[in-house]
């Protein structure tokens, strides 16, 4: 399996609407792939809060339609990121959203870990409560985003629902890339599955990216890792690694917390 994962750079010099066309034609670009992944709110900012409101979208907004005929044109499944959602009956939403290579939607996922601290996204987005996997041909996608990473009884959650491939679209802080890195090959290792962690690259309302998008393999090794600025990240991949990992070192096998208690 061939996944791109595209390190958008957000700047303030450049519009959302130029940047959605620009990206879009980033993604038409990757014909060939099987999987392209984009970067959390690349539309916006990660740290852009002012910009949430104002830019907010209903799903089958402007950014759905750009990204599903991106999809359509370069016959790719495409993780379109993270956008902010406005629920016409509720908050906002920091929401992710997965196309087939057909364009329609396979996959909508509202962001469970908001983060901020009760400041920034913690108090302007709602929480999502939904597990959401993906199945594409050779591998099923576990979907989480950025701050979800830190978590890891979340990604429990997704191997129990079938997940082999996380993806994890993000906008990190570059003083935090140390944790980037670690996260994702830990939530790698522990659950045996691959890791494509993408990020942003540039300045977010004044915060520099960590950019170093990154895709781990089942052991925890580094397949391949991007620098910090705007880039395609492009790796080959072997799906069935996962199952093969799991069966000669079957840990997942021995877990205890977590599970059901068994029935007397």
């Amino acid at each position: 399996m061939r996944a791109s994962l595209l390190q958008v750079a957000v700047n303030e010099d450049e519009s959302v609407e130029a940047r959605r066309l620009r990206v879009a034609g980033m993604v038409r670009d990757q014909a060939g792939a099987d999987l392209v992944v984009l970067p959390e709110l690349w539309t916006t900012g990660a740290f852009a809060y002012e910009a949430f409101g104002s830019e907010a979208e209903p799903l089958e907004g402007p950014t759905y339609e750009a990204m599903a005929k991106a999809a359509s044109d370069a016959g790719v499944w495409l993780h379109a990121g993270s956008i902010p959602e406005r629920d016409p009956d509720g908050p906002l939403y920091n929401t992710s959203l997965v196309f087939s290579p057909s364009g329609d939607l396979a996959a909508a996922y509202r962001k469970i870990h908001r983060f901020g601290f009760d400041k920034g996204e913690a108090v302007l987005m709602g929480a999502g409560d939904e597990l959401v996997t993906v199945r594409l041909p050779g591998t099923t996608l576990g979907v989480a985003t950025c701050y979800d990473l830190r978590f890891p009884e979340l990604f429990r959650g997704l191997v129990d629902a079938g997940a082999e491939t996380f993806v994890v679209p993000a906008g990190w802080p570059e003083r935090r890339r140390s944790h980037w890195t670690l996260l994702a090959q830990a939530r790698a290792v522990e659950n045996q599955s691959f890791v494509l962690a993408c990020g942003t690259a540039g300045t977010h309302a004044g915060v520099p990216q960590a950019g170093h998008s990154i895709v781990v393999d089942p052991w925890g090794e580094i397949l391949a890792q991007a620098g910090p600025d705007e880039q395609t990240l492009t790796v080959d991949f072997d799906p069935t690694t996962v199952t093969s990992t799991r069966d000669r070192f079957p840990a997942l096998k021995d877990r205890v917390l977590g599970l059901e208690p068994p029935r007397r």
